[in-house]
């Protein structure tokens, strides 16, 4: 895996770069596993509920299969693929029924990589088991969180969560955040960090990049009126003048608790993320 970083011809190019996979193949996707996307561009019945968001670039929606509930059937990589849905790869596996499945690519792997998904399988990078028989210290990638929904955490690219320790019937999980959580060991995970680690050291570089993705431009705050905005107003650059950031509505900004309170799940956090 390279980043290729532009030269500086014009201001576009500066600092711009890419990331280019090795493994990645030279093939279009397959046309059974793919399906037109319509894009919201942020808005509900024709308004906006996200804001700074556009369509984008027209692209099709690549079927990823997060259950990978073809158990015991060993399946062959054919592809390694760029998703643009998601910043992780994907590879094509095709099961030695014939069937062909995307699944989400592991960093270890490559084209001719034999997989399987069942609870007695062995612990090698790519291959999907339960939690409770995978050994502590083990990376993993693409956890359920409930047994038999399908992988909802740890799916973006370069991420790995750490199983701990087995206590009982739940295993112990320290995601990158740092936190440190119970799922129950019936859940299934993928061996090994998700690929293309590289992804975060991108720079976009121009305005136009980010506008094919489905950017839109963001405007400060401070810059606004204060009509518009709490932050607006005063001449020149001035601080916001207020207690603490705020949103464009009046609500908190920065540094408030999101999760809501009560929620079901808090009882598994063993450590939170945040500094004591």
């Amino acid at each position: 895996m390279a980043i290729k970083v532009y030269k500086r011809n014009h201001a576009g190019r500066r600092n711009m770069s890419v990331v280019k996979p090795n493994a990645v193949t030279d093939k279009k996707p397959e046309k059974s596993l793919c399906v037109s996307l319509n894009q919201k561009a942020g808005r509900s019945n024709g308004k906006i509920s996200v804001r700074h968001r556009r369509v984008g670039h027209k692209k099709l929606y690549r079927k990823v299969d997060f259950k990978q509930d073809k158990f015991d059937i060993v399946g062959t990589v054919t592809a390694i693929e760029r998703d643009p849905n998601r910043s992780a790869l994907i590879a094509l596996v095709v099961y030695a029924d014939g069937e062909k499945r995307y699944v989400l690519a592991t960093e270890a792997m490559r084209v001719g990589s034999k997989i399987i998904s069942g609870e007695n399988v062995a612990v090698d990078d790519g291959n999907r088991t339960k939690l409770k028989n995978i050994l502590s210290g083990t990376i993993v990638s693409n956890i359920e969180m409930k047994a038999g929904k399908g992988g909802q955490i740890i799916r973006s690219a370069g991420s790995g969560a750490l199983v701990m320790s087995l206590d009982d019937k739940y295993a112990q999980i320290k995601m990158p955040s740092g936190e440190i959580r119970l799922i129950n060991g019936e859940c299934y995970a993928t061996i090994g960090p998700v690929s293309n680690f590289e992804h975060n050291t991108v720079k976009i570089g121009k305005a136009g990049r980010a506008f094919h993705m489905g950017k839109r431009p963001a405007v400060r705050g401070s810059a606004m009126n204060p009509v518009d905005h709490p932050h607006g107003g005063g001449e020149g650059c001035q601080p916001i003048g207020l207690k603490y950031p705020k949103t464009p509505w009046g609500r908190p900004a920065l540094g408030v608790r999101t999760r809501r309170k009560g929620k079901s799940s808090e009882k598994y956090i063993v450590q939170s993320r945040h500094k004591q």
